[in-house]
């Protein structure tokens, strides 16, 4: 298909282009449209997909046909257009609210509105100034993870009279509502204190309490915005929570002594020594791997942090939640697994589900923008050489057709977009100010420091 696109700056996030396409195109869409309508009803005294043209006039209407025609041009000359103006788009373009219909033997023109993502600034442009885990492994991150395999092993038994809760524990308790407390109360719960399942403050409130003990506890919850399953964003306010719990059993968790026979008989090492050499080993190797990952990470949250918008464009963050939920679908589906089923298996209540991806989306939405501002800064540049790299790189069988693929569809301008963040990360990466800091060593003495405290 032949078209010609002429554009205006864009205002006010929305650019207006004027979309020409060819005549000889124009006739061809509406001889394929009064084909397709032959061949799909049938019409007396005419084999199928023989009826003349003035049949088809008279008993469907003309402009029907070139309705038809008119959207078949549309959509094959959107992506082109898209392409051509080297624009990703927030939603659909639109052509006007009354349908402009093509005529046979004359060009198709038409004015395009097509959305885009606000053209945004940083407060600073400076490379970012990160905290980063020590590129050596550190006596502290060998104490954890032996830590952490040390608990698998724990056992619980009954608390003792001088029994007070803890870190780690098993308790049963009563709780009573007495006001905002529902999602909490009942009879003969379950509970370890540490449980990610309750706000922090309510662990906090409980520990220290003794077997028998009766507590008024009394915490502060923090408004969020909740999603629906429609979409829709509700607003909650904060509320402050009261209970009543009683402490009516528990289970002191204990942990074994690490010898050289324990590391022996639990993980098949001689001695301890020599564990803890395994989990050096072991840990360096993460490193290798990871490190580069949480570089990148932090640099691109510290650039979104830079960015000056008041509010984010709630179309566009629509649309990344859009993106990430059929991408997460979709490995739900390679998976076998349906998304009840996957909610179901964690426990998981479909809004929080929703709430957590609608957050994400927000964030994602605000990372995005701020690599595009860096990148338009820095004069990033997408070469068709930067391109054919990304579907290389991709594992892509045949890459002339896939590209040929992609910029039919319109999705050319996106592959540009994503190599102009990837190349603004890697700025970042490059150019960002790192502090060592064993975040460990300090997250293990603040632990210990709380102890104390109680």
């Amino acid at each position: 298909m032949k078209i010609t696109v002429t554009a205006a700056e864009p205002k006010d996030n929305t650019l207006e282009a004027k979309l020409t396409v060819a005549a000889a195109d124009v006739d061809a869409a509406i001889k394929k449209a009064y084909k397709d309508i032959a061949n799909k009803y049938r019409f007396q005294g005419f084999r199928k997909g023989k009826a003349p043209r003035p049949v088809i006039d008279g008993l469907v209407g003309k402009d029907n046909v070139l309705a038809q025609a008119s959207e078949d041009v549309l959509n094959e000359a959107t992506p082109l257009m898209l392409d051509e103006l080297d624009v990703v788009p927030v939603g659909q373009p639109t052509y006007g609210d009354e349908p402009v219909l093509v005529s046979e033997g004359a060009d198709y023109e038409v004015t395009a509105k097509i959305s885009l993502r606000p053209d945004c600034e940083l407060e600073s442009y400076d490379a970012p100034e990160i905290n980063m885990p020590p590129a050596e492994v550190t006596d502290a991150e060998v104490a954890e993870q032996l830590e952490t395999l040390m608990n698998y092993h724990a056992t619980y038994e009954d608390a003792g009279e001088d029994f007070a809760a803890a870190q780690g524990d098993m308790l049963t308790l009563d709780i009573e509502n007495v006001e905002n407390g529902e999602d909490l109360a009942g009879t003969d719960r379950p509970f370890m204190i540490g449980s990610s399942t309750v706000p922090a403050a309510f662990n906090d409130a409980i520990k220290g309490m003794k077997v028998g003990e009766t507590k008024d506890v009394e915490i502060a919850v923090e408004g969020h915005d909740h999603t629906d399953a429609e979409g829709n964003v509700e607003h909650h306010e904060g509320k402050t929570v009261k209970v009543k719990v009683t402490l009516k059993s528990a289970k002191k968790q204990v942990v074994p002594e690490l010898d050289d026979e324990f590391a022996k008989k639990a993980f098949g090492y001689d001695t301890v020594d020599a564990l803890k050499d395994a989990l050096k080993e072991e840990i360096a190797e993460d490193k290798k791997q990871q490190l580069p990952n949480i570089k990148e990470t932090r640099v691109i949250e510290k650039v979104a942090e830079a960015l000056k918008l008041d509010e984010l464009p709630q179309d566009y963050v629509k649309q990344v939640f859009d993106e990430i939920a059929q991408d997460f679908l979709g490995q739900l589906q390679r998976q076998g697994l349906t998304l009840d089923a996957w909610l179901s298996a964690r426990k998981i209540q479909i809004s929080d589900f929703l709430d957590d991806l609608n957050a994400q989306a927000a964030e994602r939405a605000r990372q995005s923008l701020a690599l595009d501002a860096l990148a338009k800064k820095l004069s990033l540049e997408v070469t068709e050489k930067d391109v054919r790299k990304e579907f290389e790189d991709a594992g892509v069988k045949d890459v002339d057709a896939s590209m040929k693929e992609f910029k039919e569809a319109g999705r050319m301008p996106a592959v540009r977009e994503t190599v102009k963040r990837s190349k603004a990360v890697d700025w970042l990466v490059e150019n960002a100010k790192v502090t060592e800091v064993d975040e460990i060593a300090e997250r293990r003495a603040a632990r210990e420091a709380a102890k104390d405290a109680e």
